[in-house]
C-alpha cells in the first residue's frame, strides 16, 4: 500500500497555527499592495520589489504551515 495521504490529526494540530499565519498573510497582502504601488511610482528603487516579494511569502504562509504540520504527523 502507498503512503497515507489523509492525516486529520496533523490538520487539527496545525489549525491554530494556520489561523495565526492567516493574520500574518493579511498583513502581507497590505504590504504587497503598498510595495506594488510604490514600485510602480518609482521603478528605480529595487527595495520596494523586495518588499513585495517578502509580502508574497507572508501571503503563502498559512498553506505552508498546514503542509508542514500534516507532513510531520505519521498515519
Amino acid at each position: 500500500m502507498g503512503e497515507c495521504e489523509c492525516r486529520p490529526l496533523g490538520f487539527l494540530i496545525g489549525l491554530p497555527f494556520a489561523l495565526a499565519s492567516l493574520l500574518l498573510s493579511l498583513v502581507g497582502a497590505v504590504i504587497w499592495i503598498i510595495g506594488s504601488v510604490l514600485s510602480c511610482l518609482c521603478p528605480c528603487c529595487i527595495c520596494f520589489a523586495a518588499l513585495a516579494n517578502f509580502a508574497m511569502g507572508l501571503i503563502k504562509l498559512p498553506i505552508q504551515v498546514m503542509q508542514w504540520f500534516i507532513d510531520k504527523i505519521p498515519c
